[in-house]
């Protein structure tokens, strides 16, 4: 029988909304009792759910990917495995050793060098120098902060804290591993040393539990898959099977998505996003797209301030994560030209005969090209199906088997008798 490395039964957590519980110092606790202790009394704070009744076991050496959209439970559910914050009701337990990479340079003190919170953070795992020597060059090797290693590392940028952070918490030899969003920053090349890393740290048998929305990172490193929704566990399984049925679920995955113009509609100050929607070329929002007609994507959104140049852009991903294309609006009419305060639709047109049959997710975001400036990046707002009948003028032909590749072009071909 496996051995049990992290056993989470009926866990649930709920949050104050607005609730003051951080506080500096003594001092602080006791004016922020005395002066808020009476309008506590006044009105009971509205409540928030980030989890609810989860429950799983994972075992020794597994190597699981926790996925769900923004405010599913993920990163909720690794802070509780990691021993930040307690569940409201349930219980974990967890056997093992655990080093955590929940956000940039946790566990990190700015005022240290970077050999400092080296050893800082071994101790707290539990090491003895002479372990956290043993590792160190290797550390500040992956980390490439061999220069800055005795500089504080308030000093550092925030790719080189992220270095670090990871080299910490991947090196010191934990026999569970929580990683969550770590290829959110970083380049390239270093979200690839990170995949790397974690691959080999899964080989040697040790316990990795990685939350990440890149779908071709979580479907490489994660055998098994675990999906939130809401806080519960909606999935739990193979990797590819949980993978494309997030992708193909209304989880978040529907044509049509509208936000109020609040707080909550994604944006800044400068634009706020309406809605996005998957039309057909006679207008109607649909989830299912014949393979040759065109496809309209829209996006409504609100500009809240005058002379900013703003270009709408959609990132479209297939049903495992990959990037297919990105595609921003060149139109010349608006072209390096701002817009005035109003609302907007830009809808963008995709060819019939280009897309393979399949889901296609689509993110939308708005910037600002000048000062790189991303006013809003809905990574999933809708999606839709790209349907291949056998009714003729598609790439399939006759052919009724399946069919690899992310595109799939009508293409025009010849065919004519060779002349030796």
């Amino acid at each position: 029988m496996a051995e049990i490395a992290i056993k989470a039964e009926h866990l649930s957590k709920t949050f104050p909304l607005g609730e003051r519980n951080e506080f500096k110092t003594l001092r602080d606790a006791v004016i922020g009792v005395a002066s808020f202790s009476f309008l506590r009394r006044r009105a009971e704070p509205e409540m928030v759910t980030a989890l609810v009744d989860a429950s799983f076991d994972i075992n020794a050496g597994e190597v699981v990917g926790i996925i769900g959209r923004n405010g599913a439970g993920k990163s909720t559910l690794l802070k509780i495995l990691a021993r930040i914050t307690d569940p409201t009701t349930g219980r974990a337990e967890v056997h093992g050793r655990v080093g955590s990479l929940l956000e940039v340079g946790t566990g990190f003190h700015p005022e240290l060098s970077g050999r400092e919170n080296i050893f800082l953070n071994g101790a707290i795992l539990g090491m003895k120098r002479a372990e956290i020597l043993r590792k160190f060059d290797e550390i500040v090797s992956f980390a490439e902060v061999e220069r800055f290693i005795d500089t504080p590392v308030k000093h550092y940028s925030s790719g080189m804290y992220l270095r670090l952070a990871f080299a910490v918490a991947a090196h010191m030899d934990p026999e569970i591993l929580l990683v969550d969003e770590v290829l959110a920053v970083g380049d390239a090349s270093f979200q690839r040393k990170c995949l790397n890393k974690m691959q080999d740290v899964g080989k040697e048998g040790r316990t990795v539990i990685f939350v990440s929305h890149n779908m071709p990172a979580v479907t490489r490193l994660c055998p098994r898959v675990i999906m939130l929704e809401a806080g519960r566990v909606a999935a739990d399984g193979a990797s590819h099977e949980v993978v494309t049925s997030y992708l193909k679920s209304g989880v978040g995955l529907k044509a049509s998505r509208e936000w109020d113009k609040n707080a909550k509609a994604p944006g800044n100050d400068v634009a706020k996003l309406l809605a996005v929607r998957v039309r057909t070329e006679d207008g109607a929002v649909a989830e299912a797209m014949d393979i040759r007609k065109p496809i309209g994507i829209e996006m409504e959104y609100e500009v809240l301030q005058d002379g900013i140049v703003l270009v709408p852009n959609f990132h479209f991903f297939n049903e495992e994560g990959a990037y297919l294309f990105v595609s921003m609006d060149v139109d010349p009419e608006w072209h390096r030209r701002p817009k005035p305060c109003g609302r907007y639709k830009s809808t963008a047109w995709i060819p019939g005969n280009l897309l393979a049959e399949g889901t296609i997710v689509v993110g939308a975001a708005l910037y600002t090209i000048k000062s790189a400036k991303v006013h809003f990046f809905e990574r999933d707002a809708v999606a839709f199906q790209v349907v291949d009948s056998l009714g003729g003028g598609s790439a399939r032909g006759d052919y009724a088997g399946p069919m690899i590749g992310a595109i799939r072009p009508l293409l025009k071909w010849e065919t004519r008798p060779s002349v030796e």
